[in-house]
């Protein structure tokens, strides 16, 4: 009975690989060879900054859906240009996003609290426990969800367990902005420097009072009447930045009475034409954003420094370089 028992399964198992490896030749799947090489290529962080579902998402994506080479966030323009060559085509540049936190407080020296909360530390869970133990309840909760989901160390905590975000090694994969439940994290241009430091919508008196740094937006007004290029509104007595108008010029937050903008430029140098350079292109004349520059075509262009903003465009765009910062 023995003996049968095994010559039965032997057959079976024999039967079994006959019928798996017919069955791997009839319906094998040629896999595009370009799919594992943009797979090599890419980090490897499976952040879904991409919006597919992880490298190997991506990579499918790119070779059989024509997804663009550019949205690998950690990768950057280097890896972009490595899925070109892959691909026989060409990556064009894409400005890299950074996250901002916009509030100034969660830290243990400034933030007003109503109860102490013992039950768990998250602040998916705090905001669960009467909104959060805030006296702002449009504020940062301070229990680090944001940080412990970075996967590139990009946010440290400091001695005031406020959360610092390295621009250098944040990548725009969105994953602190998916962990904050009260929406304070927004993925930005690098290049945009001047941030509204706040998210609440309560008057003006309310959100000083309620706001531990005392740094809340009072929706006065007096960014947006500033604003050269009408890139503030303010709405539900909160001030937005629309960053595809703004120019950094930072005259927002030299008005702001209480510090809720941040100005991450420190210092704007005046921008002089070297006439010897100056072709008269005018090209630096349609790009300001104030018309503070001045000249007719082949002539040596001028710029008003009453009117000047220094928001550098025009030394970014001249194409003799003949716009420099003044010393």
């Amino acid at each position: 009975m023995l003996l049968v028992s095994i010559i039965v399964l032997s057959v079976l198992g024999i039967l079994f690989g006959i019928a798996l490896s017919f069955a791997s030749k009839v319906f094998h799947v040629e896999i595009d060879p370009k799919i594992e090489q943009i797979e090599e290529v890419l980090p490897g962080a499976n952040c879904g900054a991409c919006a597919y579902a992880g490298c190997a998402g991506y990579a499918e994506a790119i070779v059989l859906s024509g997804a663009e080479p550019t949205l690998c966030a950690p990768g950057g323009d280097a890896v972009a240009a490595e899925i070109a060559k892959i691909m026989g085509t060409k990556a064009g540049k894409k400005e890299r996003n950074i996250a901002v936190i916009h509030c100034q407080s969660g830290g243990i020296n400034n933030t007003n609290i109503k109860f102490e909360n013992k039950g768990i530390a998250t602040c998916k869970a705090a905001v669960l426990l009467s909104n959060g133990q805030n006296a702002c309840t449009y504020g940062c909760l301070g229990y680090n969800d944001c940080y412990r989901v970075c996967p590139f160390d990009a946010i440290s905590i400091d001695e005031n367990n406020m959360r610092i975000i390295d621009e250098e090694k944040c990548t725009g994969c969105g994953k602190c902005v998916e962990a904050c439940p009260r929406d304070l994290i927004e993925l930005v241009p690098i290049s945009k420097k001047v941030h509204i430091q706040c998210m609440s919508h309560e008057k003006g008196k309310d959100a000083k009072t309620n706001c531990g740094n005392k740094t809340a937006c009072i929706g006065c007004g007096l960014c947006a009447k500033k604003c050269p290029v009408e890139a503030i509104t303010i709405e539900n007595n909160l001030a937005t930045i629309n960053y595809e108008k703004c120019v950094s010029c930072g005259l927002c937050a030299t008005v702001c009475p209480t510090k809720a903008i941040e100005d991450r430029i420190q210092f704007r140098p005046q921008p002089i034409i070297i006439d010897e350079k100056c072709i008269g292109c005018t090209i630096c004349a349609k790009k300001c954003p104030v018309n503070a520059i001045d000249g007719k075509v082949k002539e040596v262009h001028k710029i008003d420094e009453e009117k000047c903003i220094q928001c550098g465009i025009c030394i970014t765009v001249c194409p003799k370089k003949a716009i420099e910062a003044k010393a």
